[in-house]
């Protein structure tokens, strides 16, 4: 096991105590046993520090005496930050295992530092870089492009042309490049489908969660940018373009070319609504509906907390009759006008 001198060594932070303590993992305090190393990110769990069995600690600056002893201390600016990546330290990936499973079918030449697991199928043209892994089953159409390092779980599908950095982790069942959602209607009713001829491009650093959807441009493409973190069960469409480092939690839908600028939060089941935008360091509050662009950075919610149903019924009686009290305010307002002007 790591001494916590050579994890402050590698990760940085101050240390106090003993720097020969060994630890094996990181954990919550509660959670936290013989060899762990603890963390506290929420001041209001503060008091679990006394009681916690951890060896040693990740704590900020102004609870650095909080322990009740002398077990060692990491002390740091962001624990929370520090937790993750000392848990990085503690769980690197696996390394990666080259060659061609005999049950694979590659059509293209590929670096001998590639593991493609059964059943994945890579079609001509595709470019693979170095160390990248296909896990089973996957799908690499034509003229793909996937980047250095990146790892792809089984069942990932990538459409031809489409477009992967380097260093991405794609997650089982996600769809790169499926055709938009592009159709035009005839007077009849019936749907006549137009040719989504763009691409699915994805920056370097990004991660896709499970059964997530990114579909290919109608005409330009998709652009996803670097450093961006996309939850399970999203739906991207057609040419919507993410800024760098913005993180999308789980079942949000994101609407044809919709503009998430750089830094942002959405929130799970979160909907964007199509052609609009959205400026830089946002954060969008799960469930809420964005209709309309928004223009500044800050916080934006448009969702009801819970209540009980008797204070829902009686909430939603009270917005029934809102028209009506509307038009009982507009009528008190142009009475105390007219009164005003008879005592003028």
């Amino acid at each position: 096991m790591p001494r916590i001198d050579a994890l402050v060594a590698r990760l940085g932070g101050e240390l106090v105590g003993n720097g020969g303590v060994e630890v094996r993992r990181v954990a919550t305090p509660e959670q936290a046993g013989e060899g762990d190393l603890a963390f506290l990110a929420n001041p209001k769990y503060l008091s679990r520090l006394k009681t916690s069995r951890a060896a040693a600690f990740i704590v900020k600056p102004s609870h650095r005496d909080a322990i009740g002893d002398d077990r060692p201390r990491i002390v740091t600016g962001d624990p929370y930050l520090y937790f993750a990546r000392a848990s990085q330290f503690f769980n690197p990936l696996p390394p990666i295992i080259p060659g061609v499973h005999p049950l694979a079918s590659v059509r293209c030449a590929i670096p001998e530092t590639v593991a493609v697991d059964a059943g994945a199928v890579v079609e001509e043209g595709a470019e693979i870089g170095e160390n990248v892994l296909i896990g089973a089953n996957c799908y690499i159409g034509r003229g793909a492009r996937i980047g250095r390092g990146t790892r792809l779980a089984p069942n990932v599908t990538i459409y031809a042309d489409c477009v992967l950095g380097e260093n991405c982790i794609i997650h089982a069942g996600a769809v790169i490049g499926s055709d938009g959602f592009g159709f035009a209607r005839e007077t009849s009713g019936e749907w006549v489908k137009i040719p989504q001829t763009g691409r699915a491009v994805i920056g370097n650093d990004v991660e896709i969660g499970s059964n997530t959807s990114i579909d290919r441009g109608a005409l330009g493409d998709t652009v996803i940018g670097d450093g961006v973190k996309i939850d399970n069960q999203i739906q991207v469409a057609h040419n919507v373009h993410i800024g760098q480092y913005t993180a999308v939690a789980g079942s949000t839908g994101i609407a044809g070319s919709a503009k998430i600028g750089a830094r942002c939060m959405i929130g799970g089941q979160a909907g964007i609504s199509g052609h609009i935008t959205i400026a830089d360091d946002v954060i969008v509050s799960g469930r809420t509906l964005v209709s309309k662009s928004i223009q500044a950075p800050g916080v934006y919610t448009a969702c009801l907390p819970q209540q009980t149903h008797a204070e829902w019924a009686r909430n939603f009686a009270h917005l029934r009759h809102l028209d009506a009290l509307a038009d009982r305010v507009r009528a008190l307002e142009q009475r105390l006008k007219q009164q005003e002007k008879e005592t003028l």
